[in-house]
Order: C-alpha cells, then sequence, then structure tokens
C-alpha cells in the first residue's frame, strides 16, 4: 500500500495539484493507503491532517530569513518533512516530493517501507540552478528560492530514491544527461482540472494578455514586462495573476503598473482571466511540466511558452516556444498572435 506525502495542499497550485494527481490515481488502483498535507479532500477518510508546530514558521516570519526566499522556501521544507517523519504509518511504498522528503525516506525505510519514489516536479535541480543563476544574473532584484542546502538535500534524496517520476520528456532528459540509470525514472501524465474549459470571448476588441503564476524571477516575469513594453497596441492588455514573495519584485512591479496603464496585478481564480484572454504568456527559465499554459490550453487559448517547459512538448499549431529569456522572441509572437486575432475581433465589435 503507498503513502503520500506533499507539503502544498490536495489541488491547490501546481504542487498540490500534482498530489491530487497521484493521489486519485492510487485510489483508482486500490493502493492509497494514506496521504499526509497542509489540506486534503473534503470528508476524505485517507486523508491525515498535519498539524506542525515549532520554531520554523516563528524563524521564517520574524527573523533576516524572511528577506530570503531560498531560506525560507529550505525552512519551510525541512519543517514539513521532519513534521510528518514524526508521525508516519507502516506501508509498503513512500511517495515524497523532492526538497521535502529526505527526513520521511529515512524513517520509511526505518519502519519497514520496501520503495522509496521522489516526485521531482522541476529537472534535475543541477540543471534547474544553472537556469535560475542565468536568470538572476540578467535581472538581480531578488534572490532566488532554491540555495545550496536546498540542492545538497535533492542530491541526497535522488540517492535514497527507488524511482524517481518526472512530468515531462523535458524533465526526463535532464537526469539522463545527469547520468541516471534509465530504469530509475518513471514519467507522470498530468492534466489540468476538469473546470478549465473554453467560454465565449467577450468582444470588447481588446488584445488581453494573460500570464498566471507566480511573480518571481525565475518565473520569467521581468522578460514579459521587457517584451510588453515594446509592444505598441494601445488595445492591449496584460494582467499578471499571482503574488510576489520579494520586496524587490513588488517596487518593480508598482512601478510598471504607474509607468504603463495597461498593465495590471491580479490576484484570485485564474479561470475567467484565461477564458478570456486573448493569449496566455509562459516564459518560464524552468519549469518540468507547467500547470499553468496547460490550464490556458484547455480553454482554447493560444499560449507562448519556452524552451524550458514541459509544456513545450504539447502545444499546437496556434502556439509559440520561445527562446528562454528572450523578450524579443515573446514580443514576435505577441505581433503574429494580434494580427491573427484581428479580423475575429474586428466582426465581434
Amino acid at each position: 500500500m503507498k503513502t503520500i506525502a506533499c507539503s502544498a495542499p490536495y489541488g491547490t497550485g501546481g504542487l498540490g495539484q500534482h498530489l491530487a494527481h497521484l493521489v486519485e490515481d492510487a485510489r483508482a488502483d486500490g493502493s492509497l493507503l494514506h496521504y499526509y498535507a497542509p489540506a486534503g479532500r473534503r470528508h476524505d477518510d485517507r486523508f491525515l491532517g498535519l498539524r506542525t508546530s515549532g520554531l520554523a514558521p516563528l524563524v521564517v516570519r520574524w527573523t533576516p530569513a524572511r528577506f530570503d526566499p531560498g531560506a525560507r522556501a529550505a525552512i519551510a521544507a525541512d519543517h514539513f518533512d521532519r513534521s510528518v517523519a514524526c508521525v508516519l504509518i507502516p506501508g509498503d511504498t513512500f511517495v515524497g516530493f523532492a526538497g521535502q522528503a529526505l527526513r520521511r525516506f529515512r524513517q520509511a525505510r526505518r519502519i519497514g517501507y520496501q520503495t522509496l519514489e521522489l516526485v521531482s516536479p522541476t529537472c534535475h535541480v543541477d540543471y534547474v540552478r544553472a537556469q535560475y543563476a542565468a536568470a538572476h544574473r540578467i535581472h538581480p532584484i531578488e534572490r532566488p528560492w532554491l540555495n545550496e542546502a536546498q540542492r545538497r538535500k535533492c542530491l541526497k534524496e535522488y540517492e535514497a530514491a527507488d524511482v524517481i517520476r518526472v512530468p515531462s520528456e523535458y524533465a526526463r532528459r535532464s537526469f539522463l544527461e545527469a547520468g541516471f540509470d534509465e530504469a530509475r525514472l518513471r514519467r507522470d501524465v498530468l492534466s489540468p482540472d476538469e473546470r478549465f474549459v473554453a467560454a465565449n470571448r467577450p468582444g470588447h476588441g481588446r488584445f488581453d494578455i494573460v500570464y498566471t503564476g507566480a511573480l518571481t524571477v525565475a518565473k520569467g516575469v521581468p522578460v514579459l514586462l521587457d517584451a510588453f513594453a515594446r509592444f505598441g497596441d494601445r488595445d492591449a492588455r496584460l494582467t499578471l495573476v499571482g503574488g510576489w514573495t520579494s520586496r524587490g519584485m513588488r517596487r518593480l512591479l508598482e512601478r510598471w503598473c504607474e509607468e504603463d496603464g495597461r498593465l495590471r496585478v491580479a490576484q484570485g481564480d485564474s479561470l475567467p482571466y484565461l477564458q478570456r484572454a486573448a493569449v496566455y504568456v509562459h516564459p518560464s527559465w524552468q519549469d518540468g511540466w507547467g500547470l499553468a499554459p496547460a490550464e490556458a490550453m484547455a480553454c482554447n487559448t493560444p499560449v507562448v511558452v519556452t524552451e524550458d517547459t514541459g509544456m513545450k512538448e504539447s502545444v499546437g499549431e496556434l502556439d509559440c516556444i520561445v527562446p528562454t529569456g528572450s523578450a524579443d522572441a515573446i514580443l514576435e509572437c505577441l505581433h503574429l498572435l494580434r494580427s491573427r486575432a484581428s479580423p475575429v475581433v474586428a466582426a465581434s465589435a
């Protein structure tokens, strides 16, 4: 029987959706024992709620660590890892997510688990680090969320795992290039929630560009802002749906919003924005899969993705794949998609 643990709430965000996929697959084949997460599916007898305590939340909130995304992420992941390890129930297969599973792996072995599976939502950690380093050299407005402590922990998890689960061929190849045995790699096939469906788009003549997700350098937000600033269409609007995690990004976005009235930052459910969008842009420096562009495609919204996202394997003829970090290439795609949309917009206006 299988036990799964993830620090994201069931069904929330990319990580939580990945958790939900694993849980429901195991439930369907009768192998689900329990799963641990901050929140689970309602009235689910297989969900084990986890009450965390200790100094970690206080350290993240009240010490200089709050200014360092990497330190915050490392502390939070280790805190969750320790909390689950303390209450782990015996089973056959344990499934943990990369960066937050090392202590649980060790405890799982102690109490008799035969198989350890590691879910890697991203590429190999060394490739991720290289991509993020390149992004932050160009846009040094915040610190990266991946630090050396997390990297070392991931490498130890890779060594301990019997199986590493990856969400795309792009991610799988990063492990092969790092020297991993192909037999240890398993591909997960993911899909967006069923509520992401197409809807009638408004005929107001506006060219709505949308991005959803974390507003960070690693996700390529500054690259998208650069491209949009040079996209001279007065009827264009760029909506960034998400939240920032650093003062540097907050200040950057506040300045851009003041200088360009076509730009806005929003929060909440991404579905209505995707259903109204003329194009969705995902300028990420690295995504093992890419939930947000998958959701956009489910809404029949054309997407622009970089070469460093697993979703490049699923795009259609009306979508664009651009070199990572290239504002020029994104700008070219915006012009192309605008020219395709213009006759339709004019007819409906």
